[in-house]
């Protein structure tokens, strides 16, 4: 059954600062797509490898202002709509919202329709627009025409620390902002909602201080590596053993969306997160 999905994030710049780049097609073409054309009222397009369903732009506007925005996106045959306005918080915070129709949990289990990537597609998308407006660095995109998944963020925190969120349980829970608990040894759980889950995924390689591989049955593996890099840490993300002829896009911008929380949450004194409880 489908179901409408919100997101809120929080950016600390004014909201007029925030509308531009979400109005703005050079902007959008930086944090939000490979393509991208916008004239409101009338064009609001987006398109590329970094769109699910991005061959061609299938979006129409239906409602624009200078606060919000409503657009239907055909996806997988479905005419969907997503609404995305920006209300002030204080002089110098903005909260966006961005509602989403047509959106199916099962669809992200059994990959049958695009339309199961849509929740992690805005989770990345909204990450890297607060990173933009705030003047950091992007966390990669997800290309939705590959089948291959390997990417590399740089984390400026020592290895010694990036490891220890992403192997200790409370630690990862706080940064994630979901509960997770890690056996960290081979053949230890790594278990998404606690170790209650009954089906956790399996530790099934472990390099202490620098490697972890996870094993999520038909999802595949995931695997990350630290290295040094100038005093920072070189994260490289891979997912492998996988349906090639199904990649797990949704699970990729999930891990992608989080990396990008990991990185605010090393690289900033007054780190909290940028996600707030759906209104």
């Amino acid at each position: 059954m489908t179901e409408p999905m919100t997101l809120r994030v929080r950016v600390a710049a004014p909201a007029k600062q925030v509308w531009h780049a979400l109005t703005d097609p050079a902007s959008l073409r930086t944090w939000l797509a490979e393509h991208a054309e916008a004239d409101l009222p009338h064009r609001f397009e987006f398109w590329g490898r970094h769109t699910p369903e991005g061959d061609a732009p299938h979006q129409r506007v239906l409602h624009a202002d200078d606060r919000s925005l409503t657009l239907e996106w055909t996806l997988d045959g479905e005419a969907t709509t997503t609404e995305i306005s920006v209300e002030e918080e204080g002089d110098d915070a903005t909260i966006v919202t961005l509602r989403q129709s047509h959106f199916d949990f099962q669809d992200v289990i059994t990959g049958a329709s695009i339309r199961g990537a849509l929740q992690t597609y805005w989770a990345l998308s909204l990450a890297n627009l607060v990173d933009h407006v705030e003047g950091r660095e992007l966390t990669p995109k997800v290309d939705y025409t590959s089948a291959v998944m390997r990417e590399e963020v740089v984390i400026d925190a020592p290895m010694s620390d990036v490891y220890r969120s992403l192997t200790d349980g409370a630690e990862a829970t706080r940064w994630f902002g979901y509960p997770i608990e890690i056996e960290p040894f081979v053949g230890g759980r790594w278990a998404m909602g606690g170790f209650d889950n009954p089906d956790p995924a399996k530790v099934v390689d472990l390099v202490e201080g620098r490697a972890m591989s996870v094993d999520w049955g038909s999802a595949g593996i995931s695997s990350w590596e630290l290295a040094e890099s100038d005093g920072r840490t070189r994260l490289t993300f891979v997912q492998s053993g996988f349906d090639a002829a199904r990649p797990p896009h949704a699970a990729w911008g999930g891990w992608l969306s989080g990396l990008a929380e990991l990185r605010r949450y090393h690289e900033l004194p007054d780190w909290r997160p940028i996600w707030l409880e759906a209104a």
